[in-house]
């Protein structure tokens, strides 16, 4: 069988037991702050599992792509030695949300082991927690398992938990006896050792308890499922090879570098790591990119960034020494676009990503090496590499720990771990920093709770902006309070609103909440939590009470504004997709009242051609005057077969709501929208650069802000042509001929202060004194700057025939120093090392040859300290 045969196996025998097959979810993780990647098949269930979301099922299997490299889990310097190690990898799974329990679990587990993969029943062995009693009755009661097959082990191997504190539970593991020959030899060696031999492929946790902070457990209400598998494990075994490597997931992308480095996998030791490492990594690289992860120096971006270079190290390991990654991930795309349709559109900007980040490196690794071998130099008389060092090479130029370890080892030196792994922490602190997630942390367990209490926010304001309701909870100073007088900031919940909540790009309404005691006006709303809508507000008037009848009015000129930048949004991704390409892919936005901000997958910038043409397209789409078209409770596979976009980091559940616009743009959106597109009435682009690493930013503005724009634009021509005193049709023509004129007395000017300069030149000559035998000559040359300094010193140079000046001069608040030796001199004196004395005197830097060199800095009053220190150092001379 194939790897995706295998894939399809899974799913489709949980699918045949009444198991809702989920797609995998993105390697970003949804408003998860304790996670840098995807990990785990369970990560897109979590909220389920905790109760704080609804779905349609009890039921679900999935073939989870993930990421293990940054964080607890971080597998990346073990890839490449070993046969199962990789950063990127797919997690098969089954889970139950409170539906079936360990019988179930075990039985759906057992047999599609020993039946539809037809694993010899003689050697598969499993392990459970040593005090689930139920579990091990299980295997050998309803399975027929005999008492030794099923072993007891601790809570560090059979034992799940969630986090510190929530749900948890014992796990049974499910391994393979591949036979002696994957042995480690040692006589010790049984199920749990660390060696290949009894293999690890299934665990089937068993979340049955909650744990609270004193580490009390208390049964679950629900007990649930969560499985894992992973999916190049049971590939490697039903394929009856000895690594992950040499199955047709992997086999072929290994084939692709031995194409390109001309070497032969299983030839040399060291050269198959090297090939194993690209293969693993080329998977890594392309998923991230395909999931709106980019090279950068901080949180994802950062690991990304490692693991490419770590790749592209190891392929000049092979002898390749030019970028090749980006050719790899072709091959990547080949073997896994089946079961991800996605990458087939996604691939050409992926490998125009890899290889930008690719030539960048190259720029960088012989620069590595050369401070490496200074630093080893350097350290010659010592014993150890300091872990500063280490870090620089790994953080700045990309170097992995063991290539560091392996060059310093050739000289004798070892490193200092401890120092390194400081400094490593210090960027952990950072990386946490960047990726944190958008809840806020103080009063997320308090959402939590009302959701798991059934607190839910009924949202109405998709076909009104005022409705009445109760407020259902308030929140001061991250309490729970019963009432708020007038004064108060606080957040407000109530059983329903209109108002929405900041989310998918769209900032949240403002507005009014009325009591029939008190007014507060709404400055904000949030949606930190799927069902719970949060009013920030501040009370204007009177007191607010729990339980209060509540009229809620959002502000519909605010809501207005946004609603315009919302639409116009989707007709702008859409023409982006047109005039550029289909790799265009919404990375981020902003839609407010004002204005928009879109950020877009795309790797260098865009002509102001190209820019004219996407707005000419916008407006003309505007014109068109399409009605937006809104579909609720659409199944996210039937919308995606329709052709809507769906985004990197956005978290669907199984219906979605789809946006139309004419028959160019269809998109999976939660916000609010115009009527028709015409009542965007304008759009302008206001400005395009660069966002980050391979994502562009437009900022632009529609309806009465960009009428506002462009009034302005219009206000600021008739005043300048006001100024000039011509009719606005000859503004530019008038406005050249004052260019040019201007332009040609500067050059007068230029020349006439040339001619005096030349002749100061001259008077500057009397200052001339003879020191040892050497002309010399310390002189302020008032007004000059330092291109003009120059000047003087080309005519003192031609007057003096041998000789050393130092000129100064003062110009707009800064002085200038220039040191100029004439070359028959300038192996007694060095222009730069003198500039280099004299320029702090000046609160400056400076340098240059040893015949020319100069200096500026913000201490005009120190000139004259600065020459007579000049006429000091060639006394001393």
């Amino acid at each position: 069988m194939t790897g995706s045969e295998i894939r399809e196996l899974f799913l489709r025998y949980f699918e045949d037991n009444n198991h809702t097959v989920v797609r995998s979810s993105s390697l970003i993780p949804k408003n998860d702050a304790t996670l840098l990647f995807t990990n785990a098949g369970m990560v897109q269930f979590k909220d389920t599992f905790l109760g704080l979301e609804k779905r349609s099922y009890k039921r679900a299997t999935s073939s989870q792509k993930c990421v293990r490299a940054g964080g607890k889990h971080n597998d990346l310097e073990n890839v490449g030695h070993t046969a199962r190690h990789h950063t990127f990898f797919e997690m098969l799974g089954n889970f139950s949300f409170g539906d079936y329990f360990k019988k179930e679990a075990i039985e759906f587990g057992w047999k599609l082991m020993t039946e539809v993969y037809k694993l010899p029943v003689e050697k598969l062995w499993v392990t459970v927690f040593e005090e689930d009693d139920e579990a091990s009755e299980l295997w050998q009661k309803v399975i027929g398992l005999p008492e030794d097959r099923v072993l007891r082990m601790g809570e560090k191997d059979n034992f799940w938990s969630m986090g510190d504190t929530g749900p948890c539970g014992p796990c049974s593991e499910i391994l393979i006896d591949q036979g002696e020959e994957f042995s480690c030899g040692k006589k010790t060696c049984a199920p749990g050792c660390d060696c290949d031999r009894y293999l690890e492929l299934w665990n089937l946790v068993f979340m049955q308890y909650d744990r609270d902070s004193s580490g009390k457990m208390t049964p679950l209400p629900n007990p649930s499922i969560d499985t894992g598998m992973g999916l190049e494990r049971i590939t490697a075994v039903l394929q009856g090879v000895k690594s992950n490597y040499e199955t047709d997931l992997l086999r072929g992308i290994i084939s692709n570098v031995e194409e390109i480095s001309g070497k032969t996998y299983g030839e040399d030791a060291d050269s198959d790591v090297s090939m194993r490492v690209i293969a693993d990594h080329a998977r890594a690289v392309t998923f991230l990119i395909s999931d709106g992860v980019f090279p950068s120096n901080e949180g994802r971006g950062y690991v990304l960034r490692r693991i490419l270079r770590r790749a592209v190290r190891h392929a000049k390991m092979l002898g390749i020494e030019e970028p090749c990654l980006y050719k790899i991930t072709n091959s990547v795309k080949e073997i896994m676009q089946d079961a991800y349709p996605e990458l087939e559109e996604r691939i050409d900007f992926v490998a125009e990503v890899v290889k930008n980040e690719e030539e960048r490196f190259f720029e960088t690794i012989d620069r590595g090496l050369d401070l490496l071998k200074a630093e080893i130099d350097s350290h010659q008389g010592e014993k150890v590499l300091p872990g500063d060092v280490v870090f620089k090479l790994y953080d700045t130029f990309g170097f992995p720990v063991d290539l560091t370890e392996d060059i310093a080892g050739e000289a004798g030196l070892t490193l200092d771990h401890e120092g390194f792994e400081k400094e490593m922490e210090q960027q952990r602190t950072q990386s946490r920093k960047a990726w944190k997630g958008d809840l806020d942390g103080e009063l997320e367990p308090l959402y939590k709770e009302f959701v798991s209490g059934g607190l839910a926010v009924n949202f109405t304001g998709y076909d009104r902006t005022v409705d009445t309701g109760r407020i259902t909870a308030i929140i001061k100073d991250g309490l729970l309070v019963d009432n708020v007088k007038e004064g108060d900031e606080v957040d407000l919940i109530s059983d329903k609103t209109p108002f929405y909540g900041e989310s998918g790009g769209q900032v949240g309404d403002r507005g009014v909440i009325e009591a029939e005691k008190g007014i507060a006006e709404v400055i904000d709303t949030k949606k930190p939590l799927p069902g719970i809508i949060v009013h920030r507000a501040i009370v204007k008037k009177g007191a607010l009470w729990v339980g209060d009848k509540i009229e809620l009015r959002v502000n519909e000129k605010f809501r207005y504004g946004v609603e315009t930048h919302h639409s116009t949004t989707h007709i702008l991704h859409a023409v982006l997709r047109e005039v550029l390409g289909t790799h265009v892919g919404q990375a981020g936005s902003l839609v407010a009242p004002g204005r928009l901000r879109f950020d877009f997958t795309h790797h260098s910038s865009i002509d102001d051609k190209d820019l004219r043409k996407m707005e000419d397209i916008i407006n003309e789409r505007i014109r068109w005057d399409d009605n937006v078209i809104i579909e609720t409770d659409v199944s996210y596979d039937d919308a995606i077969k329709k052709g809507a976009m769906a985004f990197f980091e956005e978290k669907y559940g199984d219906k979605v709501r789809v946006v139309s616009i004419g028959d160019y743009s269809i998109e999976l959106c939660g916000g609010t929208h115009l009527d028709t597109s015409g009542e965007a009435g304008l759009f302008k682009i206001v400005s395009e650069g660069a966002s980050s690493a391979g994502v562009r930013r437009i900022d632009a503005l529609a309806g009465e802000s960009a009428w506002g724009f462009m009034r302005g634009k219009e206000d600021i021509l008739s005043e300048a042509s006001n100024i000039l005193r011509v009719p606005e049709s000859d503004f530019i023509s008038r406005l050249k001929r004052l260019v040019e004129e201007n332009e040609s007395v500067k050059a007068e000017l230029d020349s006439y202060k040339n001619k005096m300069l030349s002749e100061r030149a001259g008077d500057l000559m009397d200052n001339v004194k003879e020191v040892n035998g050497t002309k010399v000559l310390a002189a302020e040359v008032p007004g000059a700057d330092a291109t003009q300094l120059r000047k003087v010193w080309d005519d003192v140079r031609s007057k003096l025939d041998s000789g050393i000046a130092a000129l100064g001069s003062r110009d707009k608040g800064r002085a200038f120093i220039l040191v100029g030796i004439t070359k028959d001199l300038t192996k007694k004196y060095h222009s730069g090392n003198i500039v280099k004395e004299l320029a702090p005197i000046i609160g400056g830097k400076g340098g240059g040859k040893p015949d020319l060199a100069q200096a500026g800095g913000n201490k005009p009053e120190k000139l004259d300290e600065a020459l007579s220190k000049f006429s000091d150092i060639i006394n001393a001379s």
